[in-house]
């Protein structure tokens, strides 16, 4: 199949959050723009936007459809990818339809479960709307080949495999420092959001200082919670990078996530991860010598101190954005 000119990606996710839905599709979209393919962007940017009910961080467009039908018939894409199921995301599937034209959609979160952890919604009804919304797709994107399985049980029909990779120049071990707390440093990074899971961290009794690094809509109840621990906030770009090479675990206790790029970056960094055997984890880190995991989340991190970091390192190496970018071209349909 023939690689398009011009690609339109439709998100809801957008600046100024940070998360891994933003990082994968800057870092693909540059990986596109490299092999001389035009990568338009349809974000909230563009529109006035609300915060979403109890996550204020995350901002939803309030628009109509005419203005986000004028915006993709002016992208004049021959390809398109609805990255979000969000308000831009289902208009777009929406023109997608009506002008019968093929389009990838990815599954980046677990929606279901991060709802259930707020609302009393059972799981039932939130897949099947995600049914309704990737099933209309050519192919769904989903990080690892367990997410797949989990999906396919659940009745999608089109998912495939889009490995993410990490930008191993950024993330380094040669950015490692001595960091002013008692050692050994666990870090986590990512949102402080109840469906992180961030207080199964927060709660074990291990040496040293527990980091939290990130934003959310739980960081002051749990900073408040625990004095103990040191809380960071966001942090970007190299900064972020030196804290992922300057930890000795890190600490990944969600089990919802559908990938966690963060466990790339951190082994990258050289840093050994630790972690629930769950989704994500089980594909990312598997067997290989780079981490840890336990159903004892404690147990883990401890045992964490004793990975080699140039084998993590040495492993990180293998995800590429270029393979990742691969991957998301041949499941892109064009028409």
């Amino acid at each position: 199949m023939p690689h398009p000119k011009t690609v339109l990606i439709v998100t809801d996710a957008w600046h100024p959050q940070v998360n891994g839905v933003v990082r994968s599709i800057e870092l693909v979209a540059r990986e596109l723009e490299r092999r001389g393919i035009a990568v338009k962007l349809l974000t909230p940017a563009e529109f006035r936007t609300f915060p979403m009910p109890g996550y204020g961080e995350i901002r939803l467009s309030a628009t109509l459809t005419r203005p986000v039908y004028d915006r993709i018939e002016a992208a004049a894409a021959d390809a398109i990818h609805i990255a979000t199921e969000g308000p831009l995301g289902i208009i777009a599937r929406r023109w997608c339809r009506k002008n019968r034209f093929p389009f990838s959609t990815a599954y980046h979160t677990q929606f279901p479960e991060y709802l259930r952890a707020r609302l009393p919604v059972p799981l039932h009804l939130s897949y099947r709307f995600l049914r309704w919304f990737h099933g209309a797709a050519a192919y769904c994107l989903v990080g690892t080949p367990h997410l797949k399985h989990l999906l396919e049980q659940r009745g999608f029909s089109n998912a495939v495999i889009w490995q993410k990779g990490v930008d191993t120049e950024l993330f380094h071990p040669g950015r490692r420092d001595q960091l002013p707390y008692p050692g050994p440093v666990f870090l986590y990074v990512g949102r402080v959001a109840v469906e992180k899971n961030i207080e199964a961290f927060l709660r074990l009794d291990l040496p040293g200082t527990k980091v939290v690094v990130g934003g959310g809509p739980s960081l002051d109840r749990l900073s408040a919670e625990y004095p103990t621990a040191v809380f960071l906030g966001p942090r970007h770009g190299e900064d972020l990078a030196r804290l992922f090479a300057s930890a000795d675990v890190f600490v990944f206790p969600s089990r919802t996530d559908t990938f966690g790029l963060v466990l790339l970056e951190a082994l990258a960094s050289g840093t050994p991860v630790a972690a629930f055997p769950v989704t994500g984890p089980i594909d990312v880190i598997g067997a290989a010598p780079v981490g840890v995991l336990d159903d004892d989340l404690r147990k883990a991190a401890v045992s964490a101190l004793e990975v080699s970091r140039a084998a993590c390192r040495d492993y990180a190496e293998h995800f590429s954005w270029s393979v990742s970018a691969d991957q998301f071209l041949k499941y892109l349909p064009t028409r």
